[in-house]
This record gives structure tokens, sequence and C-alpha cells, in this order.
């Protein structure tokens, strides 16, 4: 009987053990669902987490994405992280976008320390309030100040390629938010620097000038004071740093008052998804990190961009799309690398990882100006062109020649 007890015993224990084996490691996300950045990003993860598991999983082990929406609502998206780790019991966290919900992320995130890997969130205010300890903290999409520096270097570049460019004024249209107010702020300190010879934008940056608007996202929609100061000023580069919701209306009514900068930018975190399509948005220039046509160049891109249309049915129309699937791959990379769920081990695997992404870069970690763990250091120039948004810079992953000066479609 002793006998039969033990070996029943043994049996529980090979079936505990692979029971244990089999439980799925738990990632929770946070995302706007209701915004086209979120949305996709989601359904990004989503094909990241198929593909992975498709494939064996990691560890021996499945793995599980609990996405909540935050609803770009700062409250919420706090709550959502306390629910992902009390009720879901979550080994990770990812996603994100909005720098005025994670501000409000940041002590839950800090009051349970799991290793997150965010891809949203591009204040600096957002990276004051995470600290320099955070070591568990890892920050994928470029900071404000980094994108201002980014800009620089890449008009610079322009610049020095089209002997026809000029760029010397600079204006830019900031939504009220924490996202638009500190753009102005990086802008300014861009500014002061190349007033004193320093800085990526020294080359070029003769003078700077900025106003607000309330975004549409947020209730707003008229943008007619801002741009016929934008017009008074006259611009060789306007910018205006807001939502989706205002990218055609801001076009728009720049035609009704008659403003045609040279340069005319959106730095939008996403656009509509059929943007392209409206004539108003022939010859607009925009920031971002991907665009569909890299996949002429990148075969990671490639890869991403026809996973995502044979899932989805649907093709990806914002950078947080390619930018959600990093999210989990370079995630699971790094347990993969440490060879268990070991936090620290996590940690040091992916501050080593070079990992090949769909936005037709290599993604590896270093410090930014405060946090440990920093990502991507810059965005791209892009252009849209027939519907299409062409890469213009980096130089060498250029898809076509810059069409200048702006003019608006029919």
């Amino acid at each position: 009987m002793k006998r039969i007890f033990l070996v029943m015993m043994s049996l529980l224990m090979v079936f505990s053990c692979a029971l244990a084996a089999e439980k799925p490691i738990k990632i929770g996300a946070v995302n706007p669902l209701g915004d086209i950045t979120g949305d996709q990003a989601t359904k990004a993860m989503k094909l990241a987490v198929k593909e992975i598991n498709d494939a064996g999983g990691v560890l021996g082990r499945p793995i599980e994405l609990i996405v909540i929406d935050d609803e770009m609502n700062p409250a919420k998206g706090a709550a959502a992280i306390e629910r992902l780790a009390t009720v879901e019991n979550v080994d990770f966290f990812v996603g994100g976008m909005g720098s005025g919900v994670h501000l409000a992320q940041v002590p839950i995130l800090k009051k349970y320390q799991k290793i997150t890997v965010w891809i949203g969130a591009a204040s600096h205010q957002a990276e004051i309030a995470m600290g320099p300890d955070a070591d568990w903290y890892f920050h994928l999409h470029p900071w404000d100040y980094q994108q201002g520096e980014g800009y620089g270097v890449g008009w610079t570049e322009i610049v020095h390629a089209y002997p026809n460019v000029k760029i010397e004024k600079v204006f830019l249209a900031y939504e009220e938010g924490a996202f638009g107010t500190d753009s102005y702020t990086s802008y300014i300190d861009l500014y002061e620097a190349a007033k004193r010879g320093e800085g990526s934008w020294k080359e070029i940056l003769k003078e700077f000038k900025g106003a607000s608007f309330k975004s549409a996202s947020l209730g707003g929609g008229d943008y007619r004071a801002m741009l016929n100061q934008a017009k008074a000023f006259n611009p060789d580069l306007f910018i205006w740093a807001g939502y989706d919701a205002d990218a055609i209306p801001i076009v728009a009514q720049a035609k009704e008052v008659n403003f045609q900068p040279p340069l005319f930018v959106g730095a939008p975190p996403g656009w509509p998804a059929d943007f392209g399509k409206n004539p108003l948005s022939e010859n607009v220039i925009l920031y971002g990190m991907w665009a569909p046509t890299l996949n002429e160049v990148s075969p990671v891109a490639k890869h991403f961009y026809d996973a995502y249309v044979e899932m989805w049915k649907e093709e990806p129309a914002t950078y947080f799309a390619p930018l959600g699937y990093t999210n989990i791959y370079f995630l699971v990379e790094g347990i993969k690398k440490a060879g268990s769920l070991d936090k620290n081990a996590i940690i040091e695997a992916l501050r080593t990882i070079e990992y090949e992404s769909p936005l037709g870069e290599v993604l590896k970690i270093e410090p930014s100006r405060i946090i440990k763990n920093q990502g991507f250091k810059y965005q791209k120039i892009l252009q849209w062109q027939k519907g299409r948004q062409e890469v213009i810079w980096p130089l060498e992953l250029a898809t076509t020649q810059l069409v200048y000066p702006f003019k608006f479609g029919k």
C-alpha cells in the first residue's frame, strides 16, 4: 500500500510539473482602444503573441496577453495597471500611448516594479516622474527632446541634400495637453541652444514661435486663430503637434485662411486610417517611426506588414502597430535570452539584445537623460505622396525624393 501511495504521489508531482510548465506567461497591456494607435498596437501585439505561441511559446510555455482599455483617461489608465497586477496577476506590463495617462500610471508601476516595456508617452515629464532608479522600466518611444533633436539632424541633412530647401523660421502649433506643451518646451530648449551655436538645429534655426490650440480629441477643433498667427509669422517650416482627430480639419482650415507654408508638417502619434485618401493630404509631411513603404527596403518590415494584413484584413496605418509588435517580441527575446523568469536576468538580457525591428532599424537599449533603459532615439521624416507615406529621412532609408514646396491638393 505504501508503495502504491508513493507511486501515486510521484505521478501527481509529475503531472503538477507538467501543468506548471504549460502555465501561460501573462503579459498585461494597457492601450486606448478607441484611438487608432491603441487599436492597431493591440492588434499587432496579438499578432506577435500568435506567432510566438504557434512557434512553441517561450520557455516551453504559451504567452497570454490581457488587454485593458484606458480610454485615454489617466484615472482609468492607473486603475488598469492596478487590476493587471492584483486581479490578473500578470508577469509583465506593456503598451501605452498618451503621456497624460502614463503620468498617472507611474506611481502604480513603481508600486509593483514589474518589468515594464512601454511604447508610448513621449513627454519628458513622464521620464522625470519615473526617475533614474527604475531599472525594471524600459521605454521604447523617443522622448520629446530626443524627437526634437532628431528632427534637427534630419532637416539639416535635408537642407544639405536639397539646395532649394530653406529652413530658418519655424512655427510650432501644439495641443494644450501634456504631449503638446512638453513638445513646445522641448523646442524652446532647442531654439535657445541653436542661438548659442549648440545642438542639432544650430545650422538652420534662426527664428522660432509657437501657439497652442485645443485638440478635436478633447473637444476643440477650431484652429483659425492659431493658423492666422502662424501665417503672420510666415515660417519656412510649420509643425503641428496634436492627435489624429486634428489631421484633416487643421489642413482644411489652413487652406481656408490661405496659409500655405513651404513645409507643412503634422506630428500626431497616429493618423486617421483614410487620411492618405483625402486630397488635402498630398505633400503633407509627417513625423513617425515607420511607413508601409519600408517594406521595399526592410524584409522584417515586410513580414510584419503582410502578417498584419493577413490576420486583421486591414492595413496598419500608424507606427504604433509595428511598435506594438516590437513591444511583445522584444520582451520575449529578453525572456528567451535570460532562460528563466528571473527579474534581474531578464533586465540584463533586455539591456544587451539588439532586435531587428519592423521599424527599419535595430532596437538596442541605452540610457537617456534620466532613465537607464531607453530604446529608439529618433523618429523619421515622411511625406504623403499619392496616398502613400514615403520615407524622406533618414536618407539611407529614403523611398522617394522630397516634394518641395508644399501646395494644397485639389
